[in-house]
């Protein structure tokens, strides 16, 4: 009341201008939303308690009834069931009533009642053979209500005290019906005899048993009764569980059940087959399920969760034991008989397909030993955030490699592709069940090829199948009728807006390229086999269209391996990216191998290799590493022109030079060689020098057979002309490192080494020497084998290379191939015999192989391995140390932008007579000469009168290469240059030869008065092999 002196007291003031009524207003709408936000919280707490008790009470009051009613049970019948006969059964007794109202699995006391229950009607149906009259008396109709009521419940009971009592029962679940006196099968016997499909209530019994997921409690049951079994098979007889397993499976799908459809998750499908190896357990129920109505059921069961991505997977038993390659592994090991029938629809070939294709793209890649494996790199199971590697286990991996054998995929394809007619117009598109055929097939086996070895699978499909003629007439039409737009939809495996003709492609690529690989010149070029060449010219346009759509138009930002794994909480889709990168792959690789086979014998002009996009720009771009044009020069060099990889090849040369310029102003490396002996002298100097050297410079002063240092210095002319020379004597025949075919061909002698000891020294030395002849841009005149070029690109050498080797070895071969008699009565074996300088040596083929005789099943084995060892195996240690000599200034990423036919362009140039009108049109003249000059009209028409011989000796005459520049004499450093020489028309000056300076590529030419005059005086020089003196 008083002022106290405390100014707390003293009332507040809000200086922000509100008032402090809103302040207070605010915070009494929040407490009022958390007051009654409280209440609701109280409400649903009171409501939920009251829900519990409830429920409690209830379970409290049944279980007080069971109880009275259990009691009543053994006054009336006897706690052993010993008062029980065949009236206690029939629809008027209480018997089966009270049973099932209190038997509970967990009262050991329950379970022995009904196991006794189950005894007595076994046997008192074996006396009478009776089951329906047991429960329903004389009128089953009347009555049919409460019997069907009263032994689903009865049969569910069976399976729960069975399910609950597993552990203690796991040595009673396997055996068989012999011994009656176990509990578990007296449990079992009782639901085979009420489930018989023949019984009118067997419908709606197993009906309730599906709905009441039964199967889930079969799963741990036989999950128990596998571990009992110690890894042992089956004895052979069919047991108990089984036969109820197999009632229950035969009894869905067929054409009376009005069974209730139930949830896949709970269904056979997806409890029972998802246990690992389910057949060696279950022999009778594989039979059972194998059977064409029952395996089309289930099968179009899955595809449906398939089509609808449904998880319905259980949980996996171990990590290495994943559901879903569980159940490929049992699908797989079914199939084989369904698809035998004669009867097997094109339906279930395509469902089986659609859930082979889910469940292998899930699957880690499985491993080959062999020496072709898995196109496909290792892949992680991607689970939530975190990356776990999945490890199948080696008999599962097992099993479904083995199911997806050559008549798996034969059987398959043969009902897939079985309706689609081979002959069609060239304006019919393919209809709706060719379409479903082709997408179906080619999801399969693309997923296949990325999870399964290779080699297991490619020489079925491209032999025993119609795969190929198939895939291609279908690629064929919708090529030329423009349908591939209107297909995307029918390849659901597909997704986004990805064009119909990327899952065709990664299918039929990988298996024609396969069928190139097998197939003889003969089959191919004569034949037309297994495409006539003008479905081979129809197919480059479409490969090289589609790699260029893949690699400039629509490239993938991220390839990846070509392979997606998915994992058991959801299926995740092939990403377009992925199936993008497979195709550029395996497309490019055939039309690299279709290039090869025009190489050889061509059927159709090098420019339908050529992609139409390719202009400056693109070259340009080609040049810089990390572009898209420098990554199609990596993968598919072919699609550019052979002129425009040759200018990026150049250039690429022209800067490592003008790099190694800049380092060393000044030449470290001077050459003295003899004339006589420029082979030794040669390999002493240059196998002296590092890589940095041989990179650089290189002058030589040569000495003629006198002792005597020849005129001239080194400009550069010189060292083009010991370059020729010194590649002339050194891959001569004659040295014994190189052999020649019977086409003057060279590749190197398989025998050298029992002529040089250090013949792989010498082979280093001669690839050093060949890419220093590339690496400085002179053409050399050396022509290689193709096999032997390969090996410069480290390729591997076939079949179709052995003609350019031994014609006669490969005509043996082909003969062996196309034999139609007995192989075996020729008494051939896997070896070859070597003759070297007339030195036999006996190899073996195989290890063993002198005791393995060729029949008609290995001998197109025996024949790639004679093949292998010839273009191979034998000249494996030269050809190595070559590569290793010639990788040291030509890089591989260079050389691959060519073939072999290209390489040995860039190596030696054109075989063609020598293009003077293009030297013509590329000349300079000096000293008073002009075009139209007399003197310059009569060369000309001398030089075009010469063989193409004295034509080569003229260009080396005057460039110190008898070769020109490999694109025109445009590029030839500097210009050809004709000079007048002698500054009157004296007899002196007439009398004289032509000489030249080869460094600068000039000719000085006296004005002769004649032709005549001319042609001699010029032949004579040329053809006097006097070195550089008459410069």
């Amino acid at each position: 009341m008083f002022f106290s002196g405390d100014p707390t007291t003293r009332k507040r003031v809000d200086l922000g201008g509100r008032s402090s009524k809103e302040r207070d207003r605010q915070k009494l709408l929040e407490q009022t939303r958390l007051e009654r936000n409280r209440r609701l919280w109280l409400r649903q707490q009171n409501s939920a308690a009251l829900k519990i008790q409830k429920y409690f009470r209830g379970r409290k009051v049944v279980e007080i009834e069971r109880s009275k009613v259990r009691e009543q049970f053994y006054q009336t019948y006897g706690k052993h069931c010993q008062n029980v006969d065949r009236h206690c059964f029939g629809p008027d007794s209480e018997f089966l009533r009270q049973l099932i109202f209190f038997v509970n699995a967990r009262n050991i006391n329950d379970f022995s009642i009904l196991v006794e229950t189950c005894r007595l009607i076994q046997h008192l149906v074996q006396d009478s053979g009776d089951v329906v009259g047991l429960f329903a008396g004389m009128d089953y109709l009347s009555n049919h209500s409460l019997v069907v009521y009263r032994l689903r419940r009865l049969s569910f009971a069976c399976i729960q005290a069975i399910h609950y009592n597993r552990n203690h029962l796991k040595a009673q679940l396997l055996i068989t019906g012999e011994e009656s006196s176990a509990s578990a099968t007296i449990l079992l016997q009782a639901l085979v005899l009420l489930l018989d499909p023949k019984l009118p209530w067997a419908c709606k019994t197993v009906g309730y048993l599906m709905q009441r997921n039964v199967f889930s409690l079969f799963r741990e049951v036989i999950l128990t009764a596998k571990e009992n079994m110690d890894g042992k098979g089956s004895s052979g007889e069919v047991s108990a569980l089984e036969h109820v397993l197999a009632c229950m499976i035969s009894h869905v799908g067929q054409s009376p059940c009005i069974c209730s459809n139930v949830d896949p998750q709970w269904s056979f499908s997806f409890q029972i087959l998802t246990i690992p190896f389910l057949w060696q357990t279950f022999p009778y129920l594989k039979e059972v399920f194998a059977s064409r109505s029952l395996i089309q059921y289930y099968t179009n069961q899955m595809a449906l969760c398939v089509q609808n991505h449904v998880n319905v997977l259980p949980t996996n038993i171990l990590n290495e034991f994943p559901g879903y390659a569980c159940i490929l592994g049992n699908i797989l090991e079914t199939t084989s008989a369904a698809l035998s029938q004669p009867d097997c629809s094109f339906e279930m070939a395509l469902d089986l397909a659609a859930v082979t294709t889910f469940l292998l793209e899930a699957l880690p890649p499985i491993k080959s030993s062999s020496r072709e494996s898995s196109t496909v790199g290792e892949d992680d199971m991607i689970v939530g955030d975190e990356c776990v590697e999945i490890i199948l286990d080696d008999n599962l991996q097992q099993q479904i490699t083995n199911a997806i054998d050559s008549r798996f995929l034969v059987q398959l394809t043969n009902v897939l592709f079985g309706g689609i007619s081979m002959v069609h117009g060239s304006h019919d598109g393919p209809d709706d069940k060719e379409v479903a055929a082709v997408a179906a097939a080619c999801a399969f086996l693309h997923v296949t090829f990325n999870t399964l070895p290779l080699e297991r699978i490619m020489t079925v499909l491209a032999y025993r199948t119609e795969l190929v003629p198939v895939l291609w007439n279908f690629m064929k039409r919708c090529h030329q009728n423009q349908k591939w737009s209107s297909l995307p939809e029918s390849f659901s495996y597909l997704v986004g807006d990805a064009p119909a003709w990327l899952l065709p492609l990664s299918v039929f690529c990988p298996v024609y390229k396969h069928m190139l690989m097998i197939v003889d010149n003969e089959e191919f070029y004569e034949q037309e086999k297994p495409l006539s060449s003008k479905d081979v010219r129809c197919l480059i346009v479409i490969l090289r269209q589609a790699l260029w759509q893949l690699l400039w138009v629509n490239p993938s930002a991220h390839p990846s391996s070509g392979k997606s794994i998915s994992n058991t909480s959801g299926h995740k889709r092939h990403p377009v990216e992925a199936i993008q990168s497979r195709v550029g792959t395996v497309a490019s690789e055939l039309l690299s191998q279709l290039q090869d086979w025009n190489n050889r014998r061509q059927f159709t002009p090098p420019s339908d290799f050529h992609a139409d996009g390719v202009n400056d720009y693109f070259i340009s771009q080609a040049v810089m590493e990390g572009t898209k044009a420098h990554d199609i020069l990596k993968q598919a060099p072919f699609l550019i022109p052979f002129t425009s990889r040759v200018k990026i090849f150049t250039s690429q040369l022209a800067s490592v030079r003008q790099r190694q310029e800049a380092h060393g102003v000044f030449t470290r490396n001077r050459f003295r060689i003899r004339r006589d002996h420029i082979l030794e002298d040669a390999y002493n100097q240059m196998s002296a020098l590092s890589e940095e050297d041989l990179r650089g410079l290189i002058r030589v002063m040569f000495v003629n057979e006198f002792g005597v240092e020849e005129a001239g210095i080194d400009g550069g002319g010189i060292f083009k002309d010991f370059m020729e020379n010194i590649t002339r004597a050194a891959f001569d025949v004659q040295y014994g490192l190189f052999k020649e075919t019977a086409d003057h061909l060279l590749y190197p002698n398989p025998g050298s080494g029992l002529i040089h000891e250090q013949h792989l020294q010498f082979f280093h030395f001669l690839g050093s020497l060949l890419a220093k002849a590339m690496f400085e841009g002179i053409l050399v005149d050396i022509p290689f084998t193709t096999f032997f070029l390969s090996k410069l690109k480290q390729k591997y050498n076939y079949l179709n290379d052995l003609p350019s080797l031994d014609p006669e070895l490969y005509r043996h071969l082909i003969f062996l191939k196309h034999y139609k008699g007995d192989i075996s009565e020729l008494e051939l074996y896997f070896v070859i015999v070597n003759n070297e300088y007339g030195e036999q040596t006996e190899e073996e083929l195989l290890p063993g192989g002198k005791n393995i005789r060729v029949t008609n099943e290995n001998v197109i084995t025996f024949i790639h391995l004679v093949s292998n060892h010839r273009l191979n195996f034998q000249i494996r240690q030269q050809s190595t140390h070559f590569l290793r000599g010639f990788q040291q200034l030509i890089r591989k990423e260079w050389i691959d932008m060519f073939n072999e036919h290209e390489l040995q362009l860039l190596i030696s140039g054109s075989l063609d007579s020598l293009d003077v009108d293009d030297l013509r049109h590329n000349t300079n003249y000096a000293g008073g000469y002009h075009g139209e000059h007399y003197v310059i009209e009569m060369f000309w028409e001398v030089l075009k009168s010469f063989s193409l011989e004295n034509q080569k000796k003229f260009l080396k005459f005057v460039t110190g290469c008898s070769r020109g520049p490999l694109l025109g004499f445009k590029y030839l450093e500097p210009l050809f240059c004709i000079q007048r020489a002698g500054s009157s028309v004296s007899e002196e000056t007439l009398n004289r030869l032509p000489t030249s300076a080869t460094c600068m590529n000039l000719l000085k030419l006296p004005p002769y008065r004649s032709k005549e005059q001319l042609e001699t005086k010029l032949l004579y020089a040329i053809n006097a092999d006097a070195g550089f003196d008459l410069s």
